[in-house]
């Protein structure tokens, strides 16, 4: 039986026999009886198994180490303890995997330092089991809420030749002998597998596109890659990503679908974990629970990013970057925006068009229809825009910014072939776990983070 099952139907189950198959987590020795923490993996509970004395083997079932496995025979009986509604009094024990008195997982507090040293173990303790688990159940939710709604979940190409336009640097991908190419220093890209230089995947967006004209609404989600440089609590080098791409939606639209999707994966995480949510509420964000809910309540703020400038040019700040008309948003401005000025999360919209994207719509006024979707703690999770839509203008934009139109001309066709106004955004899913759960660092709600320097 699992214990998922046994939570579920243990009051019919009192004095029945159960079979059990999982770990220990936790072991406390008395002279004449003992007592074990018990989990499978199939909920965050685990279960107490009880034993004295009398049991055949005792003295062999005392020496088990944490971190084993094994298969358990027992009784549902009725707990007289106050933290447990009932537990297993042991008739067998049977010892499936040791494991030796080393193990490094102990039942302690662990630095995250260390875990991070640890990544084929952390999962096993009770931080990671809330962290993971909850990273499963939003992933369903993304996809539920896609498909609910008669979204297609296209698969874009992890290999590619195009960096979404200044998306981030890319990993390059290659066949071709390395050694050989430094001892000549020259390089004929021809004759590598694709013939032509390409790279990991940035970001899905120009790929997935095209498929908006034939199913109206489509969504990605997968892995992307960025060769930056960075050693941030939100980056890293390789991440999970969202993007979704709607036909016939402006940017007002667009800014509902955000806060609406956003809010559909927090009452789900809500609805299932909320044994995770408590633990995670006790031990690594004081208040995490009330912080969802409140989201769910709420409505986000929407400035626009002048707006957003003349706030912080007002504060009582002395800021490392100045705010600036021109310029981009700082992580501490983001930060102050979200945790000391509004208190929650918030949309900035119309951007100076020079710093962003050049399939974006532009307005008359110089800047763009882009919004960036901004949390407290976790930065910008969404970014997001209406596209050009007009084939002219696009060609335009592209001209201006000196670009190779050769290598795009596929996806500047789009306008000329059935074109209608249409939006997407991308989200970056390990942030929004780090929001759900309260984590600190974005290494620790992937399961093997991949950072510059590490691996």
């Amino acid at each position: 039986m699992k214990i998922k099952d046994l939570y579920k139907k243990y009051q019919t189950l009192f004095e029945k026999e159960v079979e059990l198959q999982g770990w220990i987590k936790n072991h406390r020795k008395q002279a004449c009886f003992g007592f074990i923490d018990f989990y499978d993996g199939t909920c965050f509970k685990t279960i107490q198994l009880i034993y004295d004395d009398k049991l055949t083997g005792f003295e062999r079932i005392t020496e088990l180490h944490i971190g084993s496995s094994i298969k358990v025979l027992g009784t549902v009986i009725k707990s007289e303890g106050s933290k447990q509604e009932f537990e297993i009094k042991v008739k067998e024990i049977e010892l499936i995997g040791d494991c030796p008195e080393d193990y490094p997982i102990q039942p302690k507090r662990h630095s995250m330092e260390f875990l991070r040293e640890k990544q084929h173990l952390r999962m096993r303790t009770s931080t990671f089991q809330a962290v993971f688990r909850i990273r499963s159940v939003a992933a369903s939710a993304i996809h539920e809420y896609f498909q609910k709604r008669g979204f297609v979940y296209v698969h874009s190409p992890f290999i590619t030749d195009s960096d979404g336009e200044g998306a981030g640097e890319m990993f390059q991908v290659t066949t071709l002998d390395l050694d050989r190419i430094a001892a000549s220093q020259e390089v004929d890209y021809s004759k590598d597998f694709f013939g032509k230089k390409v790279g990991l995947s940035v970001t899905g967006q120009l790929e997935e596109e095209p498929f908006i004209f034939a199913f109206k609404d489509t969504y990605t989600f997968g892995p992307s890659f960025r060769a930056d440089k960075s050693h941030t609590k939100i980056h890293m080098a390789e991440f999970w990503h969202i993007e979704p791409e709607m036909a016939f939606c402006d940017l007002d639209r667009l800014i509902e679908v955000e806060e609406e999707f956003l809010k559909y994966i927090i009452k789900t995480v809500i609805k299932k974990c909320p044994d995770e949510l408590e633990f995670l509420d006790k031990f690594v964000e004081k208040g995490l629970i009330k912080k969802l809910q409140d989201h769910l309540k709420s409505k986000s703020k929407k400035i626009t990013h002048k707006e957003a400038i003349d706030i912080l040019l007002k504060a009582d700040k002395k800021w490392e970057i100045t705010p600036d008309y021109k310029g981009d948003i700082s992580k501490e401005h983001e930060k102050y925006l979200t945790e000391e000025y509004f208190k929650g999360p918030i949309f900035i919209t119309d951007w100076p068009k020079d710093i962003k994207a050049f399939y974006m719509k532009q307005s008359d006024d110089g800047t763009v229809k882009g919004v960036d979707y901004i949390l407290p703690r976790c930065g910008e999770i969404m970014g997001g825009s209406q596209r050009e839509d007009d084939y002219d203008k696009l060609i335009t934009l592209m001209k201006e910014r000196d670009m190779d139109i050769e290598p795009l001309k596929w996806y500047t066709e789009l306008r000329k072939y059935g074109s209608v106004p249409h939006s997407g955004f991308g989200m970056g899913f390990d942030r929004i776990i780090m929001y759900l759960t309260g984590m600190e660092s974005i290494k620790d709600v992937i399961p093997y983070p991949r950072t510059h320097g590490s691996l």
